[in-house]
């Protein structure tokens, strides 16, 4: 109660976000009742009949589901090696710039199109990959290569849509280690360099092993959303000419759950993906402790 009174302040400026979390995040979680449930929209959870794991065994049963899981972890697969390095080699370019005034201009500009919404990101690509007019396109042309219809095979879907969260989110990713790196002790690279290291062998030396603990900890986050993708980033890209390899489970999720009303069985697939998301943190924060020190708890 003493710590209570002291910090009373405290606890009344966070009572907002534990509300938020309780009532957002932890009251939905009853509905995951459904998924050991034929769910009756009229009947609710009380008076719908129980059916066990039916609805689990009648996932993995189904080709589709198997086809769109392995969309899934290939596209994340993709996200993991591709997408997650880049805020750290532009926090560590950026931090490499003298001049403030060049630094906060990229930075600006780098930063933009996080606040931009996926429809306009994919009205954006829709037209810069046109078929017609995209200027990737009349590049192309301008080479003697005939024009690409990109969103209509299903071969450069995958790209696309990492390619496009690393333009969108990167820039906004870098915010976290720059912050990192501005509590690296400046003393620590005058050293370095009166011991004739060179800019290379201060960021091996130095900097990458500062901000190790920051990566670690943001990985883990990255791979408990490692299923989780995201609705709106595919679903303004997937058509029915690359839905064979875009189809991720949050799609698959919104089309047979929201629009078939197959509500027992889509929670089921939800609640398949935070059991593995809770998995892989776990496996990721244990492996984290023991190599490094380092983890979320």
């Amino acid at each position: 109660m003493s710590n209570l009174r002291k910090y009373k302040a405290l606890y009344l400026i966070s009572l907002p976000g534990i509300i938020y979390f309780i009532v957002f995040k932890y009251l939905p979680l009853l509905g995951s009742v459904m998924a050991f449930q034929n769910y009756n929209i009229f009947r609710g959870f009380t008076g719908s009949p129980w059916v066990g794991l039916d609805q689990f065994r009648r996932m993995f049963t189904y080709p589709e589901f198997l086809r769109i899981l392995e969309n899934t972890v290939l596209i994340g697969l993709y996200d993991l090696i591709f997408a997650f390095p880049v805020p750290i080699i532009f926090a560590l370019l950026l931090n490499e710039l003298r001049k403030v005034v060049y630094k906060r201009i990229l930075q600006t500009v780098v930063y933009l199109p996080h606040f931009l919404s996926w429809v306009i990101i994919g009205g954006i690509m829709i037209g810069i990959l046109s078929p017609t007019t995209g200027i990737v396109n009349q590049v192309l042309n301008a080479f003697g290569l005939k024009s690409i219809y990109f969103l209509g095979e299903d071969s450069y879907i995958r790209s696309i849509l990492v390619g496009t969260g690393i333009w969108k989110d990167s820039g906004w990713g870098t915010i976290v280690y720059l912050a990192a790196l501005a509590s690296v002790n400046p003393e620590l690279y005058e050293a370095a360099r009166i011991d004739g290291a060179s800019r290379w062998r201060q960021t091996l030396s130095i900097t990458i092993p500062a901000i190790l603990p920051t990566i670690t900890i943001m990985f883990l986050l990255h791979i408990g959303n490692f299923l989780d993708f995201g609705f709106e980033r595919v679903f303004v890209f997937v058509n029915s000419l690359n839905e064979s390899k875009g189809d991720i489970l949050d799609t698959y999720i919104y089309r047979v759950g929201l629009i078939d009303q197959q509500y027992s069985y889509t929670t089921a697939i939800g609640l398949f993906k935070s059991v593995v998301g809770l998995v892989l943190v776990m496996i990721g924060n244990t492996l984290s402790k023991r190599s490094s020190g380092e983890g979320l708890y």
